[in-house]
């Protein structure tokens, strides 16, 4: 929130203070559980306020360092992102999502051809991500941050029926055998769990449920899953939907 003209920080500071006292005051007498969220919210937001504009300034970085992730500042970039990752990690920023646009490779036109593309995206995908889990090591954070790549699912090993005459190549949408990784958080590095036939059309040996990754994760952050469980409607809720095994294989 920008000041109103004709407010100095100094003032704005004064004015928040105020209303921050006033709504103590009210809350020491009616006890509302609302007033004292509100409370929180607003100093959480003047401390972002404070605290985000540097933090979101990647240019503060060495230039080495932002050559290493392929980072440009100014411009709309997942490898920015990857480096701003790490910085807000290092202020204590529990939880970092990214999201990276432009992976659906159907071949139904030149900027989703399998041959081209994936390769660039891929290319651009590795260098960030690699630059990030080394950053994390290098800073000694590795080992107390879990770090998940994934895409939502996976392709097909063979193109597209209405792309058949195309000279474009691409794949469609494939929820039955893909990948991911996860790199840090407590795990054991350099292993595998797993593997396709040689078509890459299914998984042929060690597959992994994602109840049984989502217990790992909700594990590897130091919650049981299984004491997640609620009742609603007459029957058992949980993150894991009362499945999903650890899979103790895999933790260092």
């Amino acid at each position: 929130v920008r000041n109103p003209p004709g407010i100095s920080d100094n003032l704005q500071q004064q004015l928040i203070g105020t209303i921050g006292d006033l709504d103590r005051h009210r809350q020491s007498f009616v006890d509302n559980p609302e007033l004292a969220t509100r409370i929180a919210a607003y100093e959480l937001a003047f401390r972002m306020q404070t605290a985000v504009p540097e933090v979101m300034d990647i240019r503060h970085e060495p230039q080495s360092v932002q050559d290493r992730y392929g980072a440009v500042p100014g411009q709309p970039k997942f490898a920015n992102n990857c480096l701003l990752a790490r910085r807000l990690i290092e202020r204590g920023v529990r939880f970092v999502q990214l999201h990276d646009w432009g992976w659906d490779f159907h071949g139904t036109n030149p900027s989703e051809d399998i041959r081209d593309g994936l390769i660039k995206k891929c290319s651009e995908s590795d260098r960030a991500v690699s630059a990030l889990i080394t950053d994390l090591k290098q800073r000694g954070m590795l080992d107390e941050t879990l770090v998940i790549w994934s895409g939502e699912f996976g392709r097909t090993p063979f193109r597209e029926g209405r792309t058949a005459k195309s000279k474009i190549l691409g794949r469609d949408h494939h929820p039955h055998c893909f990948t991911m990784f996860m790199a840090g958080g407590g795990l054991k590095p350099g292993i595998s769990i797993g593997a396709s036939d040689p078509l890459g059309f299914d998984v042929a040996e060690g597959k992994v449920n994602f109840h049984d990754l989502q217990a790992t994760i909700l594990h590897q952050l130091g919650l049981d899953h299984e004491k997640l469980t609620y009742r609603y409607s007459g029957r058992d809720y949980r993150l894991t939907d009362v499945e999903g095994e650890v899979l103790k294989s895999i933790i260092a």
